[in-house]
């Protein structure tokens, strides 16, 4: 029997891996709701779930991808890569209203750029707290402080070190979890109630996952939006971080 299912797991590997993803949402949100009374959204427990059995994963395997390193869980490499990330990111952003879009204006591209540049200067002021010095780590390290997404990205362009683009990752990642938990807890005092609001709150934190979790706990209707300028904030991060933000750290550190 347990032959069968290992054989079903490994032929079928991405049909497996949606339905693994699936329990670990389930058995997320039953914590979310009977542990921490709906405070906490499962999609934070679920990425601190996942990041567990990455970390489970790697040290079983001593691969590079975690617990898709295991043949029986391969599916979830090609569920969690990029092609199908940027199908559900854009996915999302058809459910905006266009005329509610609109009402964002200038404020929305305001929070574009303070959000895409204040979190970079606070990365890149950690990294220089920690002893880094190089334009390159400083870059990479504070490109990850705008998303998970944009510190790779940077790092790959500049030619960080692996080190480097790890720590540019897992800062991103924080930064997403501490959102996705964060948001329902402030969002009736600053506002966070309608999409004009949701689309100015996306543009600042920038990363989608978080930005999506935490609007999803807080009122499911404002997802797309806060979701859709999110998703600009990180183009624009992969844009501006490997050339005019290193330019300008770079000037600066000689």
């Amino acid at each position: 029997m347990m032959h069968m299912i290992q054989h079903i797991f490994i032929e079928q590997s991405l049909v497996a891996a949606f339905a693994f993803v699936g329990v670990v949402m389930w058995v997320s949100l039953i914590i979310s709701k009977r542990l921490t009374m709906g405070r906490i959204h499962g999609s934070a427990i679920a990425i601190v779930m996942g990041l567990g059995l990455a970390y489970v994963g790697g040290l079983v395997t001593g691969g590079q991808k975690g617990i898709a390193d295991m043949p029986v869980f391969a599916g979830i490499g090609l569920l969690g890569g990029a092609m199908l990330r940027d199908f559900a990111i854009v996915a999302t952003a058809f459910e905006v209203d266009v005329v509610e879009a609109r009402k964002a204006g200038m404020l929305g591209v305001f929070a574009l750029v303070i959000g895409t540049v204040l979190p970079f200067i606070i990365g890149a002021a950690a990294a220089v707290a920690f002893g880094y010095s190089d334009a390159v780590s400083i870059t990479t390290i504070g490109a990850g402080a705008i998303t998970y997404i944009v510190g790779p990205v940077t790092g790959a362009a500049l030619g960080a070190s692996s080190t480097v683009i790890a720590l540019a990752i897992a800062t991103g990642v924080l930064k997403a979890v501490l959102i996705m938990v964060t948001t329902p807890m402030l969002a009736r005092f600053v506002g966070l109630d309608n999409p004009r609001s949701a689309m100015a709150f996306g543009g600042l934190m920038g990363t989608v996952s978080g930005v999506a979790g935490g609007l999803a706990a807080t009122d499911p209707k404002l997802v797309p939006y806060g979701a859709l300028t999110a998703t600009f904030h990180t183009g624009i991060g992969c844009l501006v971080g490997p050339s005019i933000l290193y330019l300008a750290v770079r000037a600066i550190t000689g």
